[in-house]
């Protein structure tokens, strides 16, 4: 709520009206001239100065309708802001490796020995490359309400699990039921590029863009290559960006005859392919080989690619002045009326 005037400058005008009640309340009443005054001073003097009534109360009346007229000029209003936004969205696609290798777990170079690692990983403090992926796509997803935004899971074949929405908790649901290895455990790269540019082709938005999170190199003999993907996705303008997952510091859990362990393994992902992908449609390459650096490429995808907000604020405004006018008009009417009936007094 706002509370304003229109010409707060004819305030001002309170100080003349001030000045010309000021100078009829000091000015003198007509009377009848007299040959000498001294016997009514000092009855005066004997019975003490008293408030002269007649005279104070239609010039009170006066005051106050004075100053309901410069309030009236000066243009009371309360206003309730309205605030308009329009977002011009991008839309995005999010294309995420579920092969079996996504299961390894990038140790943090801090841990070093398997209790500390089994300490983090039930604390919450380490995940498994597909559970850090998931809770850092799913911050990414939640900082961008105003775009549209899809889902592709890819192994040997791409799956659409969300076409780009903009109903962010259902593609959040869809996200948190993504397992390993419930679609095969190769790696195919150029299928979720082609079919994320399929879906994106035909959009309306000013910008188009996949963000690809794989850890494994491409073993899936296609018709297409993951370079002539990129290619495709360059002649329609679509952004690639790429994040490499893993590092050579990673393990994955087994359960054996005697309890469960850790098992050392080697991160395979073709960054040279990653980075040509990127490159050839403008994108970037990142690489993700633990939970804060794949935090830090969100954050940057997030940074390059931002969403074209406008703000129109409106106002829709109450005036006052009309009131203060039949306020003003009523006490000057009022102490006129006084000043010529009940408060006369004939010299």
């Amino acid at each position: 709520m706002i509370f304003a005037f229109a010409h707060p400058y004819l305030l001002l005008l309170l100080i003349v009206a001030a000045l010309v009640l000021l100078r009829a309340w000091f000015k003198p009443d007509p009377a009848v001239a007299m040959p000498s005054l001294r016997p009514f001073r000092m009855a005066a003097e004997k019975s003490g100065k008293k408030v002269n009534f007649r005279k104070l109360i239609p010039m009170f009346c006066y005051l106050l309708g004075g100053i309901a007229i410069v309030l009236a000029l000066a243009g009371p209003r309360e206003g309730m802001e309205q605030i308009r936004r329009r977002a011009e969205g991008i839309d995005i696609i999010i294309a995420l490796d579920l092969s079996g290798s996504m299961r390894a777990i990038d140790v943090p170079e801090k841990i070093r020995t398997e209790a500390q690692l089994s300490a983090a990983l039930s604390s919450g403090l380490v995940k498994d490359r597909i559970g850090t992926a998931k809770a850092e796509i799913s911050k990414f997803i939640q900082a961008r309400p105003n775009d549209r935004i899809g889902l592709v899971a890819f192994a040997p074949l791409p799956y659409m699990v969300c076409p780009p929405t903009l109903d962010h908790p259902w593609l959040l649901a869809n996200l948190d039921r993504l397992e390993t290895g419930v679609i095969g455990d190769q790696t195919g790269i150029a299928g979720p590029i082609t079919t994320a540019v399929r879906r994106l082709k035909d959009s309306d938005s000013k910008r188009r863009v996949i963000v690809l999170f794989t850890d494994g190199v491409n073993n899936v003999n296609a018709k297409v290559t993951p370079r002539q993907a990129a290619k495709l996705a360059d002649t329609f303008q679509v952004t690639v960006y790429t994040v490499g997952i893993g590092s050579n510091n990673a393990v994955v859990k087994q359960d054996g005859f005697f309890g469960s362990g850790f098992m050392p393994v080697q991160g395979e992902f073709d960054e040279q392919l990653l980075k040509d992908i990127a490159g050839s449609t403008g994108g970037v390459y990142y690489k993700a080989d633990d939970g804060d650096s794949m935090r830090k490429a969100m954050e940057q995808i997030d940074k390059l690619e931002k969403t074209s907000v406008q703000q129109t604020i409106l106002v829709n405004w109450k005036e006052f002045y009309p009131v203060l006018c039949w306020i003003a008009i009523a006490l000057l009417l009022f102490g006129m009326l006084l000043e010529k009936t009940v408060l006369l007094r004939i010299p």
